[in-house]
């Protein structure tokens, strides 16, 4: 029986070799700077690494400005004036909120504070305590929370639950304080995560977000994360609820997409199938991606969130010029999966870029002939 296993063994890592040898015959691989067979990524127009903004997957420079402002001044007042602007209902207010949420919780864990030192984020406590009934302050004030118990405690411990218990009471305070916003819903979309709630209270809370805002693409991303295998779901149910979203997409929906982040979140930590990423389920995942991004609002702010992924899965896929593509409109922000997973953002959305780059070169392609 023992010979059997070691056989069976040697036969599994022969085949993962072959599949090695078989795709680095034709791969395209990386060199050192300066090397006569480097592609340069600068010949495009892409940002330097060190110059690529980690915090947002795109531009919103209104809220990077008004950030800036709040970080340098200690003002809160800034922050509420934005959000207060910011549609309700819009993915927009979603991710400023997000933002306002992470920069606070960054500062705390830069500035913990101590004996005559004041903890980072102290903005958003005195946000709190001068305008209680506050909407935007209030779902800012859930969103840090959530943010606080999953980078500082471990999921399932008293710490982490306490936290979470925590957040969930903010979150109904500040869905109180605004009834039609959706957003304190999709806070509380984490906290079910965390805590994991049974799955009739889960569709209860997933309601409440569909009576309000049933196109939501973040809500969507969101939920997904509920449905996963990895949490309190299965590839099948996660699989399901993608392809529900997508297939109830009106026209011109991001929700489209939602399947290429359901086959992200159910990759196989080993891939022993040749082509995986020229396989059917990923194909038709990236092709209903694409439609998703080309005929969707230049404007709408999730685009970014999906030409990110798209750009892991058409390299990964050697679909060299698609990949090239999406650089061309998203390069300078990271701050969006598959990137944000990475210790270091950029330099992981670098290595991409620069493997888009070598085989568009690589298969006759230039500056000159990527469209702008």
């Amino acid at each position: 029986m023992e010979i059997l296993w070691v056989l069976m063994a040697l036969v599994m890592l022969g085949f993962v070799l072959l599949q090695i040898s078989r795709r680095r015959r034709g791969a395209v691989g990386l060199v050192e700077p300066g090397h006569p067979d480097a592609a340069d990524p600068a010949n495009y127009g892409f940002a330097r690494e060190e110059e690529l903004d980690i915090r947002m997957p795109g531009p919103d420079e209104d809220l990077l400005d008004v950030l800036d402002l709040v970080q340098r001044t200690q003002d809160y007042r800034g922050a509420q004036q934005l959000l207060a602007g910011t549609e309700a209902k819009g993915e927009r207010r979603w991710q400023r909120v997000q933002a306002f949420a992470g920069a606070a919780s960054l500062e705390l864990r830069q500035r913990p504070g101590g004996v005559g030192e004041t903890p980072g984020g102290q903005w958003l406590r005195v946000w709190r305590a001068e305008a209680p009934k506050d909407a935007g302050g209030a779902a800012v004030h859930a969103e840090f929370l959530v943010q606080q118990a999953w980078r500082t405690s471990t999921p399932g411990s008293d710490d982490f639950r306490i936290i979470m218990e925590e957040a969930k009471a903010a979150c109904g305070e500040a869905a109180l304080l605004a009834p039609g916003d959706p957003v304190p819903y999709i806070v509380e979309l984490s906290v079910a995560r965390g805590l994991g709630y049974p799955r009739e209270e889960f569709e209860q809370l997933w309601l409440k977000i569909l009576d309000r805002a049933p196109n939501h693409m973040g809500a969507h991303l969101a939920a997904l994360q509920y449905w996963c295998e990895k949490w309190h779901g299965s590839r099948e149910l996660a699989y399901s609820f993608a392809e529900a979203a997508a297939a109830r997409a009106p026209r011109g929906s991001l929700l489209a997409a939602m399947p290429l982040f359901a086959v992200f979140e159910h990759l196989p930590e080993v891939n022993l199938v040749n082509g995986f990423y020229q396989s059917e389920v990923v194909t038709k995942a990236v092709h209903g991606a694409l439609h998703a991004v080309h005929s969707a609002d230049r404007d709408d702010p999730m685009q970014a969130h999906v030409r990110h992924l798209l750009v892991f899965f058409l390299v990964r896929g050697e679909r060299w010029a698609e990949a090239m593509n999406q650089l061309m409109v998203i390069d300078g922000h990271v701050g969006a999966l598959p990137w944000t997973l990475s210790s270091d953002p950029a330099a992981e959305f670098a290595v991409y870029r620069a493997l888009a780059v070598a085989g568009y070169e690589a298969n006759g392609g230039s500056p000159a002939t990527l469209p702008h």
